[in-house]
């Protein structure tokens, strides 16, 4: 698909501010609303934006602790791998999961209230799932850039 340079303007300013008006965020790309609208529902009905979502900040709701787990798995047949997958998708405190090449099969971040909940939900959770072969941690001590907005 081909973006030109008003859609990749449309996205640049929705990355920003999701909730833009579409009248502001016609005037910000110099477009009439009509137009502006005819766009963006493409882009939406096209899967370029996925979804309207508010980013919280973890520390403010309580849940400050931040952290890596490299996952490893007992072996990579198909049942394994949907065992996995369906614990991962139920699990609230995993916030991404990526297959990963290299050393490791995935790349957890998860997120917990403290290390003292992280420690329970990684010996009551995490590791009793019976296809995981190892795990290890990597805690965030100071996040410098967290963003969600893609180049374009």
């Amino acid at each position: 698909m081909k973006l030109d340079e008003l859609d990749r303007a449309i996205l640049d300013q929705l990355q920003k501010d999701a909730r833009l008006s579409n009248q502001e965020l016609a005037d910000k790309v110099g477009l009439s609303p009509s137009p502006c609208w005819r766009r963006v529902k493409r882009l939406e009905e096209m899967g370029v934006i996925q979804e309207y979502v508010a980013l919280l900040s973890p520390k403010e709701i309580g849940v400050p602790v931040l952290a890596y787990a490299q996952v490893s798995l007992n072996d990579h047949r198909p049942e394994s791998s949907e065992r996995f997958d369906a614990f991962v998708t139920a699990s609230p405190q995993i916030l991404e999961c990526c297959a990963v090449s290299g050393q490791y099969d995935y790349l957890l971040k998860i997120a917990c209230a403290s290390m003292e909940a992280y420690e329970l939900y990684i010996n009551q959770e995490l590791l009793v799932q019976t296809d995981i072969r190892s795990m290890n941690t990597s805690f965030v001590l100071n996040q410098k850039k967290s963003t969600t907005a893609l180049p374009l």
